[in-house]
C-alpha cells in the first residue's frame, strides 16, 4: 500500500531529511585519508543525538551503524570499519534519521585526495542523473519514466552499469515504505505519480558491468567485477508544478569545497 502524505507530514519529513544533510555536510567536512568510517560514523550518530532525533539506520534489520560506508567497489550498506581511507578512494556515504516520527534519507559520494579524471566522471554522471530522474517526477508521469531517464543517461549516454538489485523506496513513518523505485526502466509503466507521493531517489552506478555480490559481512554490496561505484540519493514529493526536492546537499558541496582533501563532484549539462 502507497500513503501519500499531507502537506503536514511533508513539512515534518522535510526536517528530517535536512538533519540528514546536515550531518553529511559534518561528514564532508572531516573525511580525508587517514581517517576511518568508524571514527565517521561515531561523529555522525553524536551529531545526530545533539539534534534530539535517532539514527534511522542503526538496528534497523541489524544493521550496527548510524552511516551506511562504502568505499571504491562498495555500492552501497557498507558497514564503517577501522580501514583508514587512502588517496583516490571514493566513498558512498549514506545516512538517515527518524525525527518527530518521520524518516530521513539522504546519500553523497566523495572523491578523497588524488582521484583519477574517469573516476570523477563516473561520479558526475551519477550525480546527474539523479537530478534527471527527479525531474520526471510530476502528476501523470510514472515510476518507469524516472528509471528510464537515469537508465538512458547512464548506459545508454556513458556506458555505465545501472545495478538491478537495488532500488529507491517510498518514505515516511517507515524509513521504506512503497513503491520501490527501480533505476531503470520504460516509459510509461508502473505506478502513476500523484500529489503527496514521497519517494527516495538513489542511482546506485558502477563503472563497469551493472552486476553485484555480497560481501561477507552479510551487507555490503560490492560490484561483481570490483570496479568503481557511485551513488547519490534525495528524498522528493511530487507537486502538480514539479519535484520538490525534501533533502539539500547544498551545505554537502560548500563542505566539500572548503575541504582541501576532496574533490568537488558537479551536476553536468546533460546534453553532454
Amino acid at each position: 500500500m502507497i500513503f501519500y502524505k499531507t502537506e503536514e507530514e511533508i513539512v515534518l519529513i522535510r526536517e528530517s531529511c535536512l538533519l540528514v544533510c546536515k550531518t553529511l555536510a559534518h561528514v564532508a567536512s572531516l573525511i580525508r585519508p587517514g581517517v576511518t568510517g568508524l571514527q565517521l560514523d561515531k561523529e555522525a550518530e553524536t551529531f545526530i543525538r545533539d539534534h534530539r532525533a535517532n539514527p534511522g539506520f542503526k538496528g534497523y534489520r541489524g544493521f550496527p551503524a548510524s552511516l551506511c560506508i562504502s568505499p571504491n567497489e562498495a555500492v552501497v550498506h557498507g558497514i564503517p570499519s577501522k580501514a583508514e581511507f587512502r588517496d583516490g578512494d571514493v566513498v558512498s556515504v549514506d545516512c538517515g534519521v527518524y525525527w518527530n516520527g518521520y524518516f530521513g534519507d539522504s546519500a553523497y559520494t566523495f572523491a578523497l585526495g588524488d582521484v583519477k579524471e574517469d573516476v570523477i566522471t563516473l561520479l558526475r554522471v551519477t550525480n546527474t542523473s539523479l537530478y534527471l530522474g527527479i525531474e520526471q517526477a510530476i502528476p501523470g508521469n510514472r515510476l518507469g519514466d524516472i528509471g528510464y531517464a537515469i537508465q538512458e543517461y547512464v548506459e545508454r549516454r556513458h556506458h555505465y552499469g545501472v545495478v538491478r538489485e537495488l532500488v529507491g523506496h517510498g518514505i515516511g513513518k517507515n524509513l521504506h515504505e512503497e513503491p520501490e523505485v527501480p533505476n531503470y526502466g520504460k516509459r510509461g509503466r508502473g505506478v502513476k505519480l500523484q500529489e503527496g507521493l514521497v519517494i527516495a531517489i538513489e542511482p546506485m552506478v558502477n563503472m563497469g558491468k551493472k552486476e553485484v555480490t555480497h560481501a561477507e559481512d552479510g551487507w555490503t554490496v560490492i560490484a561483481r567485477d570490483r570496479k568503481v561505484a557511485a551513488h547519490y540519493e534525495h528524498t522528493i514529493t511530487v507537486r502538480k508544478e514539479g519535484a520538490d526536492i525534501l533533502s539539500d546537499h547544498s551545505g554537502i558541496e560548500e563542505e566539500v569545497r572548503k575541504n582541501k582533501e576532496l574533490k568537488p563532484v558537479d551536476v553536468l549539462n546533460p546534453a553532454l
